[in-house]
């Protein structure tokens, strides 16, 4: 098994395919990967490049991250779409930029019964007068509208994209049979795996509308969480937070 700049684990691969899998969450370049699961534009565009002409099988197990550099991602694999297959297999999550990267591919996504499309609004860092954060909440409507144009692409028959903008503004988690009530996807039988449970969907997501129990499967020998371990993490992701602030206040002009 090989490594792209520590992103992408490519197993399986053949000179006709290879498998990629999603499992960090989406930054917006390699500094800003805490994580080495942690994926970004970059790291995607070289991948792709390697492997041209060849068929592809995305899993995804991830709860999201920026929305620019999601949209990049999506863009740059439905590209790859138009000449070869592309598959998307949902694991365990697809939630936030990364639902919208599962629709990436030239067939319905698959998603296991018990594996779950998480959907809401864009959300950012605002600091300022009242004109900056008028134009921020401008600025997000915007974002969320060009969410909305990808996920408009894969409806079910019948569905609006105002169904789908009430499901955004409620925070809405899909388990494989509800996503299929909106989406053109493909349900498939429920596979035991864990549940991706990273730095931004734990710092970002309602937890009250988390699913029971989500995050609580382990996989088959793994071992369990380690309290300082998951201390740590905690703490690098409030660090991370802290550098996103200051920098977005540098670029206010």
């Amino acid at each position: 098994m090989s490594k792209i700049l520590n992103c992408f684990e490519i197993k399986n691969e053949t000179e006709q395919t290879a498998d990629l899998y999603f499992y960090g969450d989406i930054v917006s370049d390699w500094c800003g990967a805490w994580d080495e699961a942690d994926q970004y534009p970059d790291a995607v565009k070289n991948f792709l490049a390697a492997q041209d002409g060849k068929d592809l099988t995305v899993y995804i197990n991830s709860g999201g991250g920026s929305v620019f550099a999601g949209i990049a991602i999506y863009n740059m694999i439905k590209r790859h779409a138009e000449k070869n297959k592309v598959q998307v297999i949902v694991d365990g999550l697809a939630g936030s930029i990364a639902s919208v990267i599962a629709f990436a591919g030239s067939e319905p996504p698959k998603i296991p019964s018990n594996a779950f499309l998480m959907i809401h609004n864009p959300w950012s860092y605002a600091e300022g007068n009242a004109a900056e954060l008028r134009k921020m909440a401008n600025d997000l409507d915007k974002v969320a509208v060009g969410m909305l144009n990808a996920y408009d692409k894969h409806l079910r028959e019948g569905v609006t994209a105002e169904d789908i903008k009430k499901l955004m503004d409620a925070e809405s988690w899909l388990n494989g049979a509800r996503a299929a009530e909106y989406f053109n996807v493909e349900v498939t039988d429920a596979v035991e795996i864990a549940a991706a449970c990273g730095d931004y969907i734990l710092n970002r997501a309602d937890k009250s509308k988390i699913p029971k129990g989500l995050f609580e499967k382990q996989p088959q020998g793994a071992k369990k969480p380690n309290a300082d371990e998951e201390r740590a993490k905690r703490e690098t992701a409030k660090a991370r937070d802290a550098v996103m602030r200051n920098y977005i206040s540098m670029l206010k002009p």
